[in-house]
């Protein structure tokens, strides 16, 4: 192993432990707003003596949408914990290539290099 190298491995093992803790910073994040807005084992909790007018059934519907974004938002942070340190982080879901360290550092629990991620949005 030469100096180059080892330097090379040694930034890449900062550039991952970075990435690793933004991650856990994201996660905590979302768990917290999820806290915040009711959101518990069982799903959103509301009090059964909240009155059922259109306007809070128009809050609740808000509410659940904010709710399951941020849940989607959680799986997809965990799904990528789980992947780092392993040799499947960082490698597209789809085309196997790696992903760009930039989309990496923008968005880390990304699943799919830009390429692939702008023809499944393509798709939609």
């Amino acid at each position: 192993m030469t100096f180059g190298s080892t330097i090379c491995r040694m930034a890449a093992d900062a550039t991952m432990q970075g990435l690793r803790a933004t991650l856990e910073e994201e996660r905590d994040s979302l768990r917290g707003q999820l806290v915040e807005l009711g959101h518990g084992a069982k799903g959103l909790d509301y009090d059964p003596n909240f009155a059922d007018s259109s306007q809070v059934t128009a809050e609740r519907g808000e509410n659940e949408a904010l709710v399951n974004k941020l849940v989607e938002g959680l799986r997809d942070v965990e799904h990528a914990l789980e992947k780092v340190g392993t040799d499947t982080y960082g490698v597209c879901e789809d085309c196997s290539r790696p992903i760009a360290a930039a989309r990496l550092e923008a968005k880390p629990e990304a699943r799919l290099c830009i390429d692939c991620a702008a023809a499944a949005n393509n798709r939609r």
